[in-house]
């Protein structure tokens, strides 16, 4: 169903043009993923990449909202308009006071069935990868997991839908040309959070869910929440320090930690480490790890393959820290310091106390 953007056809081969039925479906959808009465941020995230998306096709922005009946369910919507969306479709049913695999699809499916959106987004989560992937299945279409970045090619209105692929070793765009709609899931955190503008507004279209209790084969018998609080958030840290194998050894690791205390920064890993087991899979960064968007990355001991960049290139500031200066790591990195790590991050570590201490004397 998906294929690989091609080169421009060669001169005298028909375009390609979408099939009549399809071009009724228009605008662009974002699954309001929430848990809990808390909307996930990487809806939000969405909202914001959709509406440039929608802007370019000259379409309306929608967001997906479904949960039990309530101000609360309710509010997602406006909390929709306020990053962006025109309208919001609701679906308020007691079935779906927590997230079922099935009521979910149905409901999904139903709506995007009877509005026909060209374009539907859902966060990779845990919850929006077990949708997203029964909902495509049930519609027919293709589906781009995991993506990196988001365009339109105009002269055929198709999503263009990037991510890497072959390991990480490379990038591919992937099209959905002659089905409809477009489906591509995005880890949080890839894409900007956008403004909240609380100045805008929206209207709701309101739907219902067309099952029953016995038709739905899984049972929710309690809910056990993760325990976050003694787990690494580097999705969500300001500032990360970040080790690769070219630290050589774990006891050199210590010194990461040791920056990292001094700055209040999470610790970051590459793959390699963490199979090693240098540190805990919950500090690796990239593609098969977290994707951060930190103030302040130090990247320490990383070569910068692909496998990682993609998971901390949207960070605002790159600082790395290699004794090769040809790493690649260089070419994207908007501070490099060629040298011996082990001697560098001593000497860091040392100038940060200081400068934090004259500046606490100071205030």
């Amino acid at each position: 169903m998906s294929e690989e953007t091609k080169k421009p056809a060669p001169a005298g081969k028909k375009k390609f043009e979408l099939d009549e039925r399809l071009k009724a479906y228009k605008g662009v959808w974002v699954f309001i993923e929430h848990e809990r009465g808390a909307i996930h941020p990487v809806s939000l995230e969405l909202l914001g990449e959709g509406r440039k998306l929608a802007d370019m096709l000259g379409v309306e922005l929608a967001g997906v909202v479904m949960g039990p009946p309530g101000e609360t369910t309710r509010s997602f919507c406006q909390e929709a308009f306020y990053h962006g969306a025109d309208l919001c479709y609701l679906i308020e049913d007691p079935l779906l006071q927590d997230y079922r695999n099935e009521p979910y699809t149905k409901g999904l499916t139903d709506l995007v069935n009877k509005y026909q959106p060209e374009i539907l987004f859902l966060g990779a989560t845990t919850l929006g990868r077990d949708l997203a992937g029964s909902v495509a299945t049930t519609l027919k279409t293709g589906l781009t997991a995991d993506c990196t970045e988001l365009n339109i090619d105009l002269d055929v209105r198709s999503l263009l839908a990037s991510r890497p692929t072959f390991g990480g070793s490379l990038l591919c765009t992937i099209q959905t040309l002659n089905y409809r709609p477009q489906m591509a899931t995005v880890r949080p955190r890839v894409m900007a959070m956008p403004e909240r503008d609380a100045t805008r507004n929206g209207r709701i279209i309101e739907d219902t869910l067309s099952m029953i209790e016995d038709s739905i084969i899984t049972k929710v018998l309690e809910f056990i929440p993760d325990e976050m609080q003694d787990k690494p958030q580097l999705p969500f840290a300001d500032i990360i320090v970040a080790g690769g194998r070219g630290m050589k050894k774990p006891e050199n690791f210590k010194l990461i930690w040791e920056l990292a205390q001094v700055l209040g920064a999470e610790v970051g890993a590459t793959r390699p480490v963490v199979q090693a087991g240098w540190v805990e899979l919950d500090r690796q960064v990239g593609q098969s790890g977290k994707t951060v968007r930190s103030k302040l990355y130090i990247a320490v001991g990383i070569s910068g393959a692909i496998q990682h960049r993609v998971g901390m290139d949207a960070s605002d500031v790159i600082i790395a820290i290699n004794n090769d200066p040809n790493a690649p790591i260089f070419d994207f990195a908007h501070y490099g310091i060629v040298g011996n790590a082990m001697t560098i991050l001593p000497a860091l570590t040392e100038a940060f106390k200081a400068h934090l201490a004259t500046a606490r004397k100071a205030g």
